[in-house]
Formats: C-alpha cells, structure tokens, sequence
C-alpha cells in the first residue's frame, strides 16, 4: 500500500543516533520544506520527559551536532515534535503511545532503534496498541541479530505484524551520495559498463577505516567484533552494488534482485583467506591512545580488524578477488573503493623504455566524496632519450562538482523514503540472511581452526599478515 506518513514516531528518541543523526536530518528535511507541513513527529524513551522538555532536548542536540547555516527553520521545527515515555516491555504504555500519535491521515512510520532483545516486545506491543495496521510502516535500524538464526527470529517477530512491502531494513550507507553514485558511474556511463568484469578488471579492494577505538559501544561492540558489526552489512552492501549485474530498471524489485545473486555467489572463505588482529597502546594523530584491552577493562578475543580475501563464483568476476579491509584505530578515517584494471596486453612503449601502469578507479566514499580514474599520459619532451608516461589522475571531487545542493547526511534521505514509502535503498530480509550466511561460515571457520586476533599497535594499518594477504598475489592496499 502505497502511502505518505504524516505521522513518524521515533522509539530511541533520546538517543545517540537521534540526537547527532535523526533529529538533525528532520530538521533539515523540515527547513528545506522537503516533508509535508502536517507531518507531526513522536519520540519515545525510557527518560519520563514530556513535551516541553523532550523539544528543548531536541534544541539542545540541533546546536550540538547540525551545522549552524542549516538551522533557519528550528523553531518551526520543534513545534512539530511531541514525546512519550515508555518502557518497552510494559505492553500497558503502548496504549498511552498510541493516544500520544493519535490517528493518522494517511499513515505512520516508525523508526524503530533499539537493542536486539526488545523487538520482539516491542513488535508486541504495537500491535497490541493499534499501531501496525495496513497503514503503518517501520524502519529497522541494526543490529538484526548476531547470526543468522538470530536474525530469522527477529525478522520473524518483525514480519508478524509487518510484511516484506511494510519493513524497511536500514543501512545508513546505502543514503551515502557516493554509495548511489556507483549505480550511476555504473549504468549511466556506457565508458565502464563493457570493461566491469573478468577480463579487464584484475582485483577490487574495499576499505572502511576507522580512527577511534569502543567510543561507548563496550557492550555492543565486544560482543559483535569487526566481522558482525561491519562487513556484515556495510561492506557486503558495497561489494554487492560493485558487482550486481545491471538491473532492468531503477526501483527497489529489479535492484535488490541484482543484490541478492551477489551475495548468494559468495565463495565460503578459505582459512588462509581472512587475518583478525586486535589493536594495541598506540597513537592516533600525534595523540596516544589505550589498546582495546585497557579500554574494554579485561582481556578478549574480539576482533578489531578484520582483512578478507572474497570470490564470487559467477561469470563476470570468475577469478577476480575482491579485498575487504576494515578496523578500529587505523592511521585515518577513510571509506573507499578500488577498482584495479588490468595491465594493457601489449605496450608499444616498451620498446622506448617506457613502462605503463594499469588504469585505477578510487570511489571514495568518506571523509571526502571523490571519484578518481588514474590514466597514463606521456610527460612533455623531446623524447630524445626514450618516451616516459605517467600516470595522471581525473579527479573528479563531488563537492566542486556539485556545488550549489547542501551535502546531505545519508539519514536525511532514508528518512524522508521511510516517510514516502520507497525501498529502493533499504535490504530486503534475503539479502540480510545471504549476508549472514556468508559471515556466520567464516566465524565457525575461526572457531574450528582456533584463530585468535593477532595484535597491531593503535596508529598503523592492521596485523602484518593483512599485508601478506595481498602481496602474495601481487597485490598492495592502496594507502
């Protein structure tokens, strides 16, 4: 049922995701008159706020995090939020939950943002209260489970109440710029379409780094690890949109649909195919910082990087692997995409002295959304002594070339689709089990073998055998 909300009700309104994504994101969709004037917005939290002081949290949380050029229309904004108290696992607050949204015009969207163990009550008790009819929709933000059972529980709790065409599962990378312009650079440009396979493309590297260490995630994060908390759903998203077949057009069907066949030709991970390692005492930035262990407070086995060597066993990428990097205090915080083509069959420098370089495309993703294509070009001269080439990069910076729209945060687009009803950049629930499939393999693989996090200092690129992992092939990360 096709529907715009003019309702949206935010469970984990208080929040960290709320206050430095979700709120500002609403008020930037509000000042930018993107969502509809009637659109009235409930929080709800444990904290027994009330409405007056649930808007000046909102205040607070805008002048903290959204940039100050953006916050024209606040006020106006505020006006629209209202709050709720409630303790999910009391089914009695839902029927005051209800009353506080009252009833729709056309619709309700429900951001749900909770821990794992309270979808279920909580799927519960909207129903109990009337809030999961043929005109509600919910957005689920992760984690959706630790495993794959887990995750089939919940999306079964989940479909209990709302069916595939009502739930909309959230990857805030999927709302990144550079993350949908991979479908453009892709199906938009008949330059790259004919080289993106086997025969022209030898290896693709994704790298998601991160600076900081747990940053208040201790209890989540060391029950996750770098495998569940990132590659699972990040990572394997890009990787999916780097290698799906085009679909037969632009909505959310044809598109997962693409998706989908990825991950299920996943190739289960050799043992000598993935390196975990563990950060140490190091520094970040010029500034020292604790290792994993002094922050968590005890020992663990939790990894904190993880490196893999991937394969998709299908006809365009039959023997191209694609390397995954990611971890926690690296030396910069950068999310990327390499495509590296294939040396020329045959140069007709060599006889000169020249040496070529093969072509590679860099699609950077954060901190700076850029799109680089190296090409070889020859340096200026008379070539007396033999002709030199170089490589030369088309760079092409997002924010140069589309400098009139403001840069948007990537919630600010899932949200407003949360509220209109398209999918297009949500997972359907196949996707998220082909991806834990996937994932919980490689985990009973590091169970069965007895692999344990090797450790690399705080500051540098991982365990050295990240470096191995590709140098054996040939290959280096590109840094």
């Amino acid at each position: 049922m096709s529907f715009t909300a003019d309702r949206l009700l935010l469970f984990g309104a208080t929040g960290d995701l709320a206050q430095r994504m979700l709120l500002p994101s609403l008020c930037a969709l509000h000042a930018d008159k993107l969502v509809a004037e009637d659109l009235r917005i409930v929080g709800t939290a444990r904290q027994p706020l009330d409405d007056a002081s649930f808007r000046n949290f909102a205040r607070e949380a805008l002048e903290k995090f959204m940039p100050a050029d953006r916050r024209g229309g606040m006020a106006t904004f505020l006006n629209r939020l209202s709050y709720q108290p409630l303790d999910a696992n009391d089914m009695a607050g839902y029927e005051a939950l209800a009353q506080k949204v009252g009833t729709p015009g056309h619709g309700l969207a429900i951001f749900l943002s909770t821990a794992p163990s309270l979808f279920e009550p909580t799927i519960a008790g909207l129903t109990a209260g009337g809030l999961a009819g043929e005109n509600v929709r919910i957005g689920l933000e992760k984690p959706l489970g630790t495993c794959l059972e887990s995750s089939r529980e919940i999306n079964d709790a989940v479909a209990r109440a709302f069916p595939e065409d009502r739930t909309f599962r959230i990857d805030h990378y999927l709302g990144k710029e550079t993350v949908q312009n991979l479908l453009a650079l892709r199906f938009a440009n008949i330059l790259f379409e004919p080289l993106w396979n086997a025969a022209h493309i030898d290896h693709v590297q994704i790298t998601v780094a991160e600076t900081v260490g747990l940053e208040g995630r201790v209890s989540f994060y060391d029950g996750a690890g770098a495998l569940r908390d990132m590659v699972q759903n990040h990572m394997l998203q890009l990787l999916a949109l780097v290698a799906m077949e085009p679909p037969a057009n632009y909505d959310a069907t044809a598109i997962r649909d693409e998706k989908v066949k990825v991950l299920r030709a996943l190739r289960l991970v050799a043992p000598d195919e993935t390196v975990t390692g563990q950060y140490r005492a190091g520094a970040i930035g010029g500034q020292p910082v604790p290792g994993y262990d002094e922050e968590l407070g005890q020992d663990s086995d939790t990894e904190t990087f993880v490196a893999i060597k991937a394969h998709l066993d299908n006809w365009r990428w039959k023997g191209v692997p694609f390397y995954l990097r990611t971890g926690k205090r690296l030396p910069e915080r950068k999310t990327e995409i390499v495509v590296q083509f294939r040396h020329v069959p045959h140069s007709i420098f060599a006889g000169k002295g020249a040496l070529t370089v093969p072509n590679r495309l860099v699609i950077g993703i954060q901190p700076e959304e850029n799109i680089t294509l190296s090409l070889m070009a020859k340096v200026p001269g008379l070539d007396r002594e033999g002709i030199r080439l170089r490589e030369v990069p088309l760079d092409i910076a997002m924010a140069d070339a589309f400098a009139g729209p403001n840069k948007r945060i990537a919630y600010e687009r899932l949200l407003l689709d949360l509220i209109e009803g398209d999918q297009t950049l949500f997972v359907r629930r196949d996707e998220v089990e082909a991806q834990w499939d996937w994932i919980d393999a490689i985990r009973a693989s590091w169970t069965s073998h007895g692999v344990r996090p090797k450790t690399y200092t705080a500051g540098s690129w991982g365990p050295s055998s990240a470096i191995a992992l590709t140098e054996r092939d040939g290959v280096h990360w590109h840094e």
